[in-house]
């Protein structure tokens, strides 16, 4: 973004100064004219004192706006943008350019803190940062507002408004409404309300894009990426629609609720793991330790002599397998205090806790060092070298995949401990998407109730449903459809900003005698441990409705109204739309959104469904957006 074109103030008091005395004009010129007196060598001394090094290569500039549009068109970083996302104030922008300097100095990259060994390595590595609200905080320590590098003239040569605010938000006319609604709305059918003015077309042979926003009109996916801050209005936020702040002590108070919000959910999360509770039953899925229990036993060449590192490790039992499989050094991270010292008492009564005043034949005993605190936080005090990790493993999957998981923590693990080559377990992860019928909501149960009907209950909840998604387990002989693949995701290859996506898929009926309903859609996942790593067993982890259940069950969407779906075309066409049971659909077309939602460690799933016809005709539903929190 170009900066903006300074602007001359004009006193009105001095409109009318034409009559004055000429004494004021010769003394100007004098004024001037003192200018002639620099020689030569002091313009030199000056030109080289106007000179702008870029951020991030050895490029230099004459001005600001100049070196400013290199580092974006070269180097992902937009400047202009992220001071109009955050909202930065003078001393902001000044911590932000120290910030990034401090970071390339260490050859390390200032979004995803990744550390290359050249510069040459991080040129490449750079990429485009998610502006979401976690990264405004990597800057924010007021050391950064010492200049890193002396004598820096960008730090006062960036262009600022008059009063020294930030820039006003672009005005994003007619969508500003449609913007408002999905950022500030709290409802769910305000938000679907807005979202079915987002034009979608499907064509015959499949699925056709969106159109953007550049073509004047808001993605749907693209709004609800912007983070959101629970529990404070986000009218006049950095990033929102409307006006810039009052003054810079909202922006702190804001932000600071923030932090503090995030910090809130997070102490909830991790505290919720200090029940014994939940670790019996995710210790009592067979299927996780099944495929875990594989991955790591089975695979003598991949664990024998490694350094491993766990994150999230709970009761420690990952870590007590890699133990168990011969690694020489295993790394237990672990957020909980309560469970860092439960995993501390079982490596301990189970010979495995590395215990440095012990020895045996001059070596340290037990393998296992379990480490309290979140990887976020782990920067200093855990003393391990960067990329000196053979395998990383991590249980980090939450419902629905996404949710609640630790996926942005295993990958800052990835980026900052892994060795080049290094294993990850697991290293891939897939989503998948069917259709369900009537056997997957809860109207079967309510129509016989010992012999009573109620129904009307049933009924309720499923209207219920189309607003909330559900976490339960789905019978396969309910699914009617065929399954579809959602989102894959490499582990070893992914960024954080992977995690917010839109996906177009197509379901069609399985074949049967009769037209069947479905009410919705059911959402579930698979990760894999591949011969990538795995050479002598490679595995998968199943929360499929056709595999064994699992404690994550699958993720239930239902429909604002169910859709009659038929392999075989009806003999005669009714008149009612494409899903009537007169007309059923062939098809069914889905345009699924998932992105990390304004509450920490929830996400936002929008579902737009079109039934298409073997005639051709197409019915469109409401959209619907789900809260998973």
């Amino acid at each position: 973004m170009a900066a903006s074109p300074s602007i001359q103030h004009i006193d009105p008091d001095n409109l009318n100064r034409d009559t004055e005395d000429e004494d004021d004009e010769e003394q100007l010129e004098e004024g001037l004219g003192a200018w002639d007196d620099w020689d030569d060598e002091d313009d030199e001394e000056s030109m080289e004192a106007s000179e702008f090094k870029c951020l991030f290569c050895e490029s230099m500039f004459d001005s600001s706006d100049s070196l400013f549009e290199h580092c974006k068109s070269d180097h992902w970083f937009d400047f202009g943008g992220i001071r109009q996302r955050f909202g930065l104030d003078f001393y902001g922008s000044m911590k932000l350019i120290n910030y990034i300097r401090s970071r390339v100095h260490e050859n390390r990259c200032w979004i995803c803190a990744y550390s290359c060994k050249a510069r040459r390595d991080l040129l490449h590595h750079l990429h485009e940062p998610d502006l979401s609200i976690d990264l405004l905080y990597t800057w924010a320590d007021d050391k950064y507002l010492q200049p890193f590098m002396e004598s820096d003239s960008l730090l006062y040569s960036f262009d600022m408004d008059e009063d020294g605010e930030e820039e006003e938000p672009m005005d994003l006319g007619h969508d500003e409404e449609l913007a408002t609604k999905l950022g500030d709305s709290h409802n769910s059918d305000d938000k679907a309300a807005a979202l079915t003015r987002l034009p979608c077309h499907w064509t015959e042979n499949g699925l056709e894009e969106c159109t953007s926003l550049s073509n004047g009109h808001v993605d749907a996916v693209q709004l609800l990426k912007q983070p959101m801050i629970i529990g404070v209005e986000t009218r006049g936020m950095p990033g929102s629609f409307h006006t810039k702040h009052e003054d810079n002590s909202m922006r702190t108070s804001l932000l600071n609720a923030a932090e503090s919000e995030i910090k809130k959910v997070n102490e909830s999360y991790f505290g919720s793991y200090s029940s014994y509770g939940i670790h019996r039953e995710m210790l009592s899925d067979k299927a996780r330790m099944k495929a875990y229990g594989q991955a790591i036993l089975n695979n003598p060449s991949l664990l024998r002599g490694s350094i491993v590192m766990d994150v999230g490790s709970g009761t420690g039992i990952l870590s007590l397998f890699a133990a168990k499989a011969g690694a020489s050094r295993v790394f237990a991270i672990e957020a909980s205090k309560k469970m860092t010292a439960v995993a501390t008492q079982i490596a301990k009564d189970n010979g495995f806790l590395f215990d440095e005043n012990s020895s045996y034949n001059g070596q340290a005993t037990g393998v296992i060092c379990v480490v309290h605190g979140m990887v976020e936080e782990l920067d200093k005090s855990l003393q391990v070298e960067d990329h000196s990790v053979d395998v990383l493993l991590s249980e980090w999957m939450g419902y629905c995949l996404l949710y609640e998981s630790m996926l942005s923590s295993v990958l800052l693990a990835r980026d900052k401990w892994l060795k080049p080559g290094g294993a990850i377990l697991p290293d891939t992860a897939t989503m998948f998407v069917a259709g369900f019928d009537r056997g997957g909501t809860s109207l079967p149960f309510w129509e016989n109730v010992y012999g009573f009907n109620m129904s009307s209950v049933g009924k309720e909840l499923v209207a219920d449903a189309s607003q909330a998604p559900i976490v339960d387990v789905v019978d396969s002989s309910d699914i009617v459809t065929t399954s579809a693949i959602l989102q894959k995701f490499d582990l070893v290859t992914m960024q954080l900003k992977d995690m917010n996506f839109t996906s177009l898929v197509e379901l069609e009926p399985k074949p049967a005698p009769e037209p069947a309903w479905c009410y919705g859609v059911v959402l579930w996942f698979e990760t894999g441990f591949t011969n990538r790593f795995c050479k002598e067993m490679p595995t998968v982890l199943s929360t499929s409705p056709y595999t064994p259940k699992t404690h994550w069950s699958q993720t239930i969407l239902t429909f604002k109204e169910p859709l009659a779906i038929s392999f075989k075309a009806p003999g005669n066409y009714g008149s009612s739309a494409a899903g009537g049971w007169s007309s059923p659909a062939l098809k069914i077309l889905l345009r699924i959104s998932i992105a990390r939602a304004e509450q920490h460690r929830a996400i936002d799933i929008s579902l737009e469904t079109t039934a298409v016809g073997h005639d051709g005709r197409k019915h469109s539903l409401p959209a619907q957006i789900f809260n998973l929190n």
